[in-house]
């Protein structure tokens, strides 16, 4: 549990044990999922929910297609905002950042880990755009399976890593009678400055 009345000097570490916990004590199926945030070039903003799949000092990590919509936004702005959220454990972490890609030999690595089934979807779905059919997708997916029949599948090159920097780190612990806790880091050039919010 943080203490919030004397809340550590860097926020990575306790991001770490969060999700640490959120993996271990609750029924999620997925407590890695969170909210990615972005907005396009007229400022309305878009949100989705995707997977963390790496985080450290850096920031955290998630796999997309760069042409699907927050790929499109990603690279006219960007910057995003992602949000985990734990009801058991009644927490949240918000993170905001700029955003980088993954270098391609640490997404080689990563799509290599993935079912096959998920590697031949990636190559399939167009993400994002019209789908005339169903049954367009199915056979798109079947021409994959053909195409890569007895081989390994590569990443295709519009499948990307996106790592969003830990610029601002905010956590909140619900309490009883609404007396929550909330403290948030924002990065600066000689460390982090701690900050406690009103709920």
């Amino acid at each position: 549990m943080m203490d919030f009345t004397n809340p550590p000097p860097d926020p990575v570490p306790a991001c770490e044990a969060w999700f640490h916990e959120a993996a271990e004590q609750t029924r999620l199926p997925n407590p890695n999922a969170m909210t990615v945030a972005t907005t396009g070039p007229d400022g309305r903003p878009s949100a989705r929910i995707v997977l963390l799949k790496g985080f450290d000092a850096r920031g955290a990590v998630f796999y997309t297609n760069s042409e699907s919509r927050k790929g499109v936004e990603l690279a006219d702005n960007p910057r995003a905002s992602l949000l985990f959220h734990w009801d058991e454990l009644e927490r949240q972490i918000r993170i905001e950042g700029g955003v980088t890609h993954v270098d391609e030999a640490e997404a080689d690595a990563y799509f290599a880990t993935r079912r096959r089934e998920s590697q031949l979807g990636a190559w399939a779905s167009r993400q994002s755009r019209p789908c005339p059919s169903r049954e367009a997708f199915r056979q798109a997916y079947g021409e994959m399976e053909q195409r890569f029949e007895g081989g390994d599948v590569p990443r295709p090159p519009h499948w990307l890593g996106y790592r969003v920097g830990l610029e601002t780190v905010e956590f909140w612990q619900g309490r009883d009678a609404r007396l929550h806790d909330r403290v948030l880091y924002t990065a600066g050039p000689d460390g982090w400055d701690v900050q406690l919010l009103f709920p």
